[in-house]
């Protein structure tokens, strides 16, 4: 690109790529996920409960890397529909801990399937080398933008 006159061709860039790919690849999760009733962000709370234990909201949040009134409404829903359940916190009597239910138990093995055939689909066509060549380099690109946006982030 370099001595070429700047001009905006979305397809020029990796933003456009990186995003487009991301948003089919989520896409096709949810597609294969609505069956068991679940989406991509409440899949992803069930198997960190799963894997973790009982976590407050406050590292639910973390964890997700979402807003706190995000996650407080995903939980309310997730709670309602029987996924989860809230139990005090017994190191802070104001906050809660949450749990993966029996239901919620269930269907974990169906949404790891899920998954892993999604990303299966996302990959068809590539080698295992290819598969992990791009994942390096997505991860190079990740590293570099939080490097750019840290001074413009942080306060002056």
């Amino acid at each position: 690109m370099e001595g070429e006159e700047e001009r905006w061709d979305p397809e020029r860039y990796v933003a456009f790529w990186i995003n487009s790919s991301s948003r089919k690849v989520i896409r096709l999760h949810e597609l294969r996920l609505r069956p068991l009733g679940l989406s991509m962000a409440n899949a992803a709370v069930l198997l960190t409960l799963a894997e973790g234990g009982p976590l407050s909201q406050k590292d639910l949040t973390r964890s997700a890397r979402v807003e706190q009134p995000t996650m407080a409404e995903m939980l309310s829903r997730m709670e309602r529909d029987g996924l989860v359940c809230r139990q005090p916190n017994p190191r802070d009597r104001r906050g809660s801990l949450f749990s993966v239910t029996d239901l919620a138990r269930d269907r974990l093995d169906l949404v790891r399937e899920a998954l892993v055939q999604g990303e299966r689909d996302a990959l068809s066509g590539l080698t295992d080398e290819e598969a992990e060549q791009l994942i390096r380099l997505l991860r190079r690109v990740a590293d570099n933008v939080d490097r750019a946006a840290a001074p413009i982030q942080s306060p002056r």
